[in-house]
């Protein structure tokens, strides 16, 4: 196993360098389970197809990501990286980041100015002269990255946001933060955007950001939709979900689950995985939909369907994940089961109404330990929320198995390879990794796990006109 080398001339900010070789000896696990990352990392790493390319990252500093971040460093990427949770760090394997010499600025419990903070000092790479320079490519995990340059760059171009109402505290900061950042550089993210090159978006709610700057002429770069690769939507959504959902709802309240009343809000694929990973311990599942789509497969797997308001009184544990806000509202919550367990697994805080339940009147809010809370009403009942209502697979474990992690990086490795080399060809848009290489990326983990292919013969082949290597599926294929 490697030894963590403390690099002292890096750039870093981190909870403990002194955990590096910790983070270096899980780092080092975890490759032998991300077989498709490091194939990946082992085709290319030779040619440094990256070489001197900028790229941020915006992804929760995890053991994986320490995997990804030294793939694109393999690949010859100059790499500087925030979290894009305040919760999702895992301390040990930023610590090993900033030992192995790339500039990292992420730690468990951050607050939102030091959130912000580390995401904007990690857009600022030093030019060699006393000055900065910014990104060329950036890796987005929800868009806060995406975001604040945008939002930077409006701002210089005379847009009023940073001076308008705020909806939220959130707000508050990112506009401080711009204003802070124009005093000492007034064209700071113009000069960015001369520079940025693309984008590579890695969750549900980030593509739906993208999508809707792009439609509204707002989107400066080129942008890959890595989260509807099938194998990450199908992957990552899906099983990784199925199976951290619960690691971290148990590491958080140690509560039996088997017997209880789970109700999941929404049914895509992070919402399926939780409904499996639920049922597979024996809770009784309910699920809440908009969608007839969602609601009808829900129900042909066997779950109640129902509305949020019809499970009070009777829910143990609620999960949402819907990608949406105001989901969970404090009314829902004062008439929840005493004890009850409110959590999230979608991106953001917003899902569950976090702000207005710590302003209930009369409300005593009682921390049992980092990242569970217990919050008695004036009436008695109590309910304990999990990670302040941020992803709780992360806040309070540590996210998704290495393997289908692997999934995800190989994408979006292959999404920042793209990237730059259709660098001077592609235009302002979204695009997919094409049908061949998602196909790809999962070939490249079925040997670890024992799986053994069927060939098509050249007929069966011309039988359903399509080549003997694949591509199998159009693209209007739904795995």
């Amino acid at each position: 196993m490697a030894t963590a080398t403390i690099n002292i001339a890096a750039e870093y900010k981190v909870a403990d360098i002194g955990l590096a070789e910790f983070g270096r000896r899980e780092m080092d696990v975890a490759e032998q389970e991300m077989p498709g990352l490091m194939a990946i990392r082992n085709k290319y790493a030779a040619g440094k197809p990256l070489a001197g390319v900028r790229v941020m990252g915006s992804l929760h500093m995890t053991i994986q990501t320490a995997v990804l971040i030294e793939t694109m460093v393999a690949l010859g990427a100059d790499v500087r990286w925030a979290s894009c949770n305040i919760f999702s760090t895992q301390d040990h394997a930023a610590a090993a980041i900033a030992a192995a010499g790339v500039p990292v600025f992420a730690w468990k419990g951050e607050s939102l100015e030091e959130f912000w903070w580390c995401t904007n000092q990690a857009m600022n790479f030093p030019d060699g002269k006393g000055g900065l320079l910014g990104p060329q490519l950036v890796i987005d995990d929800g868009g806060d990255a995406t975001l604040l340059i945008h939002k930077g760059y409006e701002m210089e171009n005379g847009d009023p946001w940073v001076n308008s109402p705020s909806e939220a505290h959130e707000e508050d900061v990112i506009k401080a933060l711009l204003k802070k950042v124009q005093a000492k550089y007034p064209s700071r993210w113009r000069d960015v955007v001369k520079q940025w090159r693309g984008v590579s978006e890695e969750t549900t709610t980030g593509v739906h950001r993208l999508y809707k700057m792009f439609e509204q002429g707002k989107l400066l770069v080129p942008a890959i939709n890595v989260n509807d690769s099938v194998t990450k939507s199908k992957f990552d959504n899906l099983y990784g979900c199925r199976e951290s959902l619960v690691d971290g709802i148990k590491r958080a309240t140690d509560v039996m689950v088997a017997g209880k009343i789970a109700v999941v809000c929404g049914y895509g694929d992070v919402g399926k995985g939780c409904a499996a990973s639920l049922r597979g311990l024996g809770a009784r599942v309910v699920v809440t939909e908009i969608d007839p789509i969602n609601a009808l497969q829900a129900a042909m797997e066997g779950y109640e369907v129902t509305t949020v308001e019809e499970t009070l009184g009777r829910g143990d544990i609620y999960v949402t994940c819907t990608g949406n806000v105001d989901i969970i509202t404090v009314e829902h919550m004062q008439q929840m089961k005493d004890q009850a367990i409110v959590c999230n697994i979608g991106h953001f805080d917003n899902e569950i109404q976090m702000e207005k339940l710590i302003a209930v009147p009369g409300i005593e809010k009682l921390t049992i330990k980092p990242q569970v809370d217990k919050f008695t009403f004036p009436a008695g009942n109590s309910i304990f929320v999990l990670a302040e209502g941020r992803l709780v697979n992360l806040g309070c474990a540590t996210g998704h198995p290495s393997f289908v992690m692997s999934n995800s990086f190989a994408n979006q490795t292959l999404a920042q390879l793209d990237l730059w080399k259709n660098k001077d060809s592609y235009k302002v848009g979204i695009y997919l990794i094409p049908k061949k290489l998602d196909e790809e990326v999962a070939r490249l983990h079925l040997e670890k796990i024992g799986v053994k292919l069927t060939t098509l013969t050249q007929r069966q082949a011309d039988y359903i006109s399509v080549p003997v290597e694949g591509p199998y599926k159009a693209d209007f294929y739904r795995y």
